[in-house]
């Protein structure tokens, strides 16, 4: 079954997402796209890098149009392998390092993704992570609801 990702569930990834930006001190700016990328909500927190708005945006963007965490795409996309080059494609909104993950119904179809950027890496990847997870715990919690209808 398909879950739409309604502004209501973005809402409720975002304020977990931020929960962990709080826990480790870093302000981020987080992104819930669609299953085709497009924003559904977005929240930059107060002292957030500018920067960010776009990046993460496109982190979320390259989770939904390639259905995969984009930081599994570092390593293809380094000189002499396969996809060298390729965040220099789709006019240049495809982000090839961590902080982006797609959103899976309990079927592992995309639905939407999620896109936090903001500090390291390793902070950005940790800070979406607690998104995603609260994605999962919400999907595997309405789905017998869901599916009962």
């Amino acid at each position: 079954m398909v879950h739409p990702i309604t502004l209501d569930t973005a809402k409720t990834l975002i304020d977990a997402a931020e929960r962990k930006a709080e826990e480790i001190d870093n302000p981020m700016v987080i992104t819930v796209a669609n299953d085709e990328g497009n924003l559904v909500a977005q929240h930059r927190m107060d002292d957030a890098w500018l920067a960010s708005v776009s990046i993460s945006r496109n982190k979320a963007y390259t989770a939904a149009a390639l259905d995969t965490p984009t930081h599994e795409l570092a390593e293809p996309t380094e000189p002499g392998n396969s996809l060298y080059g390729l965040q220099t494609t789709d006019d240049g909104r495809l982000v090839t390092f961590g902080g982006g993950y797609p959103l899976l119904d309990e079927a592992g179809n995309v639905v939407g993704a999620f896109g936090v950027s903001g500090g390291a890496v390793e902070q950005d990847m940790e800070v979406a992570e607690a998104g995603v997870d609260a994605w999962t715990e919400l999907r595997d919690t309405e789905a017998p609801a869901m599916n009962a209808v």
